[in-house]
């Protein structure tokens, strides 16, 4: 009876063991010409305010039923193109801009860190992660190419 994969595991599960947990702050601060900014790693002299709760990537994919609200999101209609709400790290936003792009497919991004209004509707579509892409009448959290376009070409 071998040993050998047994042992290999065992080390495997060790070395895992020892890798410490990782876990992000994120920050919103003000700079000198008034302009809100959201981050994880503020400028050293800057007026700090630590938000609680944490917007991360969407690990999998779901889709739900949404309902334009104009009450909900100000100013924003119906519309047959694609709104994602993102941030300038997330990997998923990225993966999903470029789908878009190079399949003519028209879309609005709102970096929730970057524009207070993209954050205040990102907020009230009770946003726990990125992206969030509304198509039509549907939700996307998080992104996944070919969920995305079946989603998308059904509604064409």
């Amino acid at each position: 009876m071998k040993k050998t994969p047994l042992l290999i595991a065992c080390l495997a599960l060790s070395f895992l063991m020892t890798i410490p947990a990782v876990s992000g702050e994120l920050f919103k601060w003000v700079d000198d010409q008034g302009q809100v900014h959201y981050g994880d790693s503020p400028p050293e002299n800057a007026r700090l305010k630590r938000i609680t709760g944490k917007v991360s990537s969407y690990t999998s994919v779901s889709v739900e039923d949404f309902a334009y609200d104009p009450g909900n999101i100000t100013k924003r209609k119906r519309s047959k193109g694609v709104v994602m709400y993102s941030t300038s790290w997330c990997g998923y936003c990225k993966k999903a801009a470029l789908h878009f792009t190079k399949n003519n497919i028209p879309f609005t991004e709102h970096d929730i860190e970057k524009s207070e209004q993209a954050a205040k509707e990102y907020k009230q579509l009770n946003g726990r992660g990125v992206p969030i892409i509304l198509i039509g009448d549907q939700r996307m959290n998080g992104f996944n190419a070919t969920a995305f376009d079946r989603i998308y070409y059904a509604k064409s």
